[in-house]
Parts: structure tokens; C-alpha cells; sequence
């Protein structure tokens, strides 16, 4: 009897282990995200993201949407194979085998890349709280396909900062470039930044004119910068604020008693912005090389854009999406914790600035919309609870931009459909050199592309939302245009309100340097010095003695 029982014992408890093992892999399977096809949330809580099925296809049809690039829109299918798109026209035929989807009634779009984010970024004794995961992953959700993030110098190395970034980078979920800041001068910065320029796909660096004893560059180093970059091709970037006074405001509202949050907008007014701004601009046609002005947040440095512009200069002029959007009212919220969240630089500005900017959007006058994505949580922000300028700059955007434009800017009339697409998406491409395998449904690019229903409605809330911060400072908006689905190259990532992302599938893309904005540059340089009518020639004359 006990013999013969003991089969029967024994499927029991293996059939007991694997009702066991199989709930803990089911467990990991949720609080993990993992999948028999790879990590589709990679969350790392098990509570931010459902987990669905990572979708591997190959192939993959859009069907019968309105494909819109910058130019031109037409009702079509797109044909997509390993992530490149291979065919866009009507009435595509393919075998049985390859994923469709439906896209009637909507707008098809290159997916938007962000020009401007800081993940994992260390400031202000703090580090930004979404790293290049969670980061991606909540750009992906709102239908941004790539992000250019700033590499910080290790202790004013670019090259050893640039290694850190890459390091942290390993994680992506999206594809991804760099600019590099440069927060010091001497003949190794120079030589790292030819270096990174030939050697690791680094066609940008940011010149910060802020931040007094932190990153700030003087007078001498941004104009060495400046002629740096002209010959090796890189695009100069600068943040426009006059440091030296932005310092002496500060202690200013601190003698007045001011040391909440309002304190950070009133001691960097609009003024020193636009100063900052036409000092840049001034130092870049002296030295003849293109200028990229980052979140252009005030009237005082649009107009200076405008009329270096107007003037034929290369100046680009890119507003951030809470520049755009939202005005400074709730700095002065009683609530501290409310107020903290607005509090970045150049500071969001009174009303009229933002209405401002959006004008100037839709008539050309600036180029392309960025996030300046520098998110910290409430905690963070208590550092400086007592003293505004221990505050961590910096607000979200990453996920709320597409949407955001959408509303605003299109919803209004502003602008068109292939406008929406030029400022959020090939604008970028183009000024940054990876155009049109970025920025673009064409054939033979990658296939980032986003599929937007301009009849749903959105709501942005922080406990919706996908990235890590506690906050959202577009708190309540509710909108209308909404990204449905969002594939990265060829990937679908975001549909039916799941991400499906894994680890580490991101690419870094390699920009060239000598992009569009150096054409002719050098006719210029030649017609300047024929110009000139010097050295003059002179012969020496001598007194006679008498």
C-alpha cells in the first residue's frame, strides 16, 4: 500500500512546487515586468506600470492614417521592416504575418525628440529623480521618441563626464544623443572637446552664463568656447542669464527677507535674461559661428532672437514647454511645497511672456520646442525650505510636451499639423544633423513614429503620469489630442495606455558635426577679410636731421 502510494505522494509534491514556483515567478513577473519576451516595464516597485507583452514584431503596417512630415501630409499607409520604414503610399498589400495597425481618423507623425533634458543629473547637492529609464519611459508615453541630454564635466572634464553619462545611459529604453557642457577653460577642455566632436558624436555644447560659482563661464571663456566650436562645427549652446547680477539679486531679496520661492523669480527678472542673451549673441557674430539660445523663457531675449534674426545672424531660439504654457502665479502659492515645484531657470514669467512666445512660435521666429526635463520630488525641493536659492532648479516635461503643444499651439489655431511636427520633432533633426534618419516617415528612416487622435481628451496628473516625481506642475490640465500609439524604431512601446518597454533597447545616435547652420560660414569668413582693407602698407618716413 505504502509502496504504491508513493508514485502518487510524489506527483503531489511536485505538483505542490510547481504551484509554488510558479506563483513566485508570477510574482516576479509583476513587480519585475518580466515577460518569456523580455523587460516590458522594468519597474522597479511593481506598482507604476502594468506589464503587457513586449511587441517584437519585425514588420508592421500603419494603415490608412494622415501621414504628416513638416512639408507635406497625405492619407497613407506606412510599411515598417527591422525598424526602418521601408514604404510610405496609399493601399500598401502585405502578407498575413505582419501587424496592422488601424489608423483611421487619425494623424500619423514622426515621434517628437526632445532637445533639451537632464536625467541623472547631479545639482544643487541634489540628482534629478528620473534616471534614463524611468525618463524614457514616461517620454515614450507621451509620444517623445528620442531626447538629447546634457553630459555635466567631471570636476570640468568633458571627457570623463562624458563617460559617467554613457555609463548611466546603459539602461535606455529609447534612442538618445548628447551635448556637453563646457563649465571651465584651459588647453584640455579644448582638446576633449575635439575629441568628443571626432570621436564620440558630439556636435553641441552648452555654455552656461548662470550659476555663479557652480557651471557659470566668464566673458573670456565663453568667447574661447565660442571659437572652439566654430571649428570643429559644433553648435554653441548658451543659458542666458547674467550671473554676476542674478547673484546680486539674490542676496538682495535675502536682505528684504525674502526667502520663499518668489524670491527666485524676482531675483532674476526678465532683464538679465535678455542682457545675457544679446551679450551671446554679440559674442557669436563677432565670432562668426551659429548661436543656440536654450529655453528662451522671456519677451527681453525673444526680442534680442528676433532682431539678431532679422539681421541675417544664425541664431536658433528654443522655448521649453512651461515657458510656454504656464505663467509664474504660483510661485506665490502660501504652500510651500505648491510654490517649490515652479521654481527653475530662467524663471516661468508673468503673464504675457508666455503668449509671447507662443506668437513667436507660430510665425517661424523661434525654431522648436524643448522640456529643459530637470524633474526633483517634493523632498528634494524642501532643501531649500528656508532659503530659495538652496531650491533645485527644475520642473517636468518630458511626458506632458507633445500633448501640451497639441493643445496650445494647434487646438488654437496657431499653427498647422506640419507645424506641430516641424517645432516638435524635425526642427531638432535638422539643426542637430540627423535628419531625416530622425524627424521624419520617410523611406529609409528609423521608424519613431507616434499615432495621435486629435478627438480624445487627455488629463496630466501626478498620479497617472510615468515619471518619478511626486509632482506635475500642469497639475488638473486637460486637453484635447491625444498619443495613442508610440513606436520606437519599429518597437510599438505605448497603446492602449500600457508601455511596453525594455532595458537597455535604446541606441545613443552619433550627430555630425557641421550640420546645415555652418553652410557658407567659411564664404563669410573670406568676404569679412577681404573687406577689411588692412593691414595698410606704410613706409616708414624719417625726420631729416636738421
Amino acid at each position: 500500500m505504502g509502496e504504491e502510494a508513493y508514485p502518487c505522494r510524489k506527483r503531489a509534491v511536485l505538483l505542490l512546487l510547481a504551484i509554488y514556483y510558479g506563483l513566485l515567478l508570477s510574482e516576479f513577473q509583476i513587480t519585475y515586468g518580466w515577460t518569456d519576451q523580455g523587460m516590458c516595464t522594468g519597474s522597479a516597485t511593481g506598482d507604476e506600470w502594468p506589464c503587457t507583452d513586449y511587441k517584437l514584431s519585425s514588420k508592421l503596417l500603419i494603415k490608412g492614417g494622415t501621414v504628416v512630415n513638416a512639408e507635406s501630409q497625405q492619407v497613407a499607409d506606412v510599411y515598417i521592416e527591422d525598424g526602418i520604414i521601408v514604404l510610405v503610399q496609399p493601399n500598401i498589400k502585405v502578407a498575413d504575418e505582419v501587424h496592422v495597425l488601424d489608423a483611421t481618423g487619425r494623424y500619423v507623425m514622426p515621434g517628437g525628440i526632445d532637445p533639451h533634458t537632464h536625467l541623472e543629473m547631479p545639482f544643487m547637492g541634489q540628482e534629478t529623480i528620473d534616471d534614463f529609464f524611468t525618463g524614457q519611459a514616461a517620454a515614450l508615453a507621451g509620444g517623445t521618441t528620442m531626447h538629447i541630454d546634457f553630459v555635466i564635466p567631471t570636476n570640468g572634464n568633458l571627457a570623463h563626464g562624458f563617460e559617467v553619462y554613457a555609463k548611466k545611459a546603459e539602461k535606455s529604453c529609447m534612442d538618445y544623443g548628447f551635448h556637453v557642457a563646457v563649465t571651465s577653460w584651459n588647453e584640455d577642455v579644448a582638446r576633449d572637446m575635439e575629441m568628443l566632436v571626432k570621436e564620440k558624436g558630439i556636435n553641441s555644447f552648452k555654455f552656461f552664463m548662470a550659476y555663479k560659482g557652480a557651471l557659470m563661464v566668464n566673458d573670456e571663456q565663453l568667447l574661447q568656447g565660442l571659437k572652439k566650436c566654430k571649428s570643429l562645427g559644433a553648435l554653441a549652446q548658451v543659458h542666458a542669464e547674467n550671473g554676476e547680477a542674478v547673484a546680486e539679486g539674490q542676496s538682495k531679496m535675502i536682505n528684504l527677507g525674502i526667502t520663499g520661492p518668489e524670491g527666485h523669480a524676482l531675483s532674476r527678472p526678465p532683464l538679465l535674461e535678455g542682457e545675457a542673451t544679446a551679450r551671446a549673441i554679440r559674442f557669436a557674430k563677432f565670432v562668426n559661428t551659429p548661436l543656440y539660445v536654450v529655453h528662451v523663457m522671456s519677451i527681453d531675449a525673444l526680442d534680442e532672437i528676433v532682431s539678431a534674426r532679422r539681421s541675417g545672424q544664425r541664431v536658433i531660439g528654443e522655448p521649453v514647454v512651461s515657458g510656454l504654457v504656464l505663467d509664474d502665479s504660483k510661485l506665490w502659492d502660501p504652500d510651500f511645497n505648491i510654490a517649490a515645484q515652479y521654481v527653475m531657470s530662467p524663471p516661468i514669467r508673468s503673464s504675457g511672456h508666455h503668449k509671447a512666445l507662443q506668437a513667436a512660435l507660430s510665425t517661424g521666429l523661434l525654431q522648436l520646442v524643448g522640456t529643459d526635463h530637470c524633474p526633483f520630488n517634493s523632498t528634494q525641493k524642501q532643501a531649500g525650505l528656508n532659503d530659495f536659492r538652496n531650491i533645485p532648479n527644475g520642473v517636468n516635461g518630458i511626458e506632458e510636451r507633445m500633448h501640451l503643444v497639441w493643445d496650445v499651439m494647434v487646438n488654437s489655431g496657431q499653427i498647422s499639423v506640419m507645424d506641430y511636427v516641424r517645432i516638435t520633432s524635425t526642427a531638432c533633426a535638422r539643426i542637430f544633423n540627423i535628419y531625416p534618419r530622425k524627424g521624419a516617415i520617410l523611406p529609409n528612416s528609423d521608424a519613431d513614429i507616434i499615432i495621435l487622435n486629435p478627438n480624445a481628451t487627455f488629463q496630466i496628473n501626478a498620479k497617472s503620469h510615468h515619471s518619478k516625481i511626486d509632482t506635475n506642475v500642469y497639475e488638473g490640465w486637460i486637453g484635447k489630442g491625444k498619443v495613442e500609439v508610440t513606436i520606437s524604431r519599429g518597437r510599438v512601446v505605448w497603446q492602449h495606455e500600457k508601455l511596453m518597454v525594455e532595458r537597455g533597447s535604446g541606441q545613443y545616435i552619433s550627430m555630425p558635426p557641421f550640420g546645415s547652420l555652418f553652410d557658407g560660414i567659411d564664404k563669410m569668413d573670406s568676404e569679412y577679410l577681404s573687406s577689411l582693407r588692412a593691414p595698410v602698407h606704410r613706409e616708414n618716413s624719417h625726420v631729416a636731421e636738421s
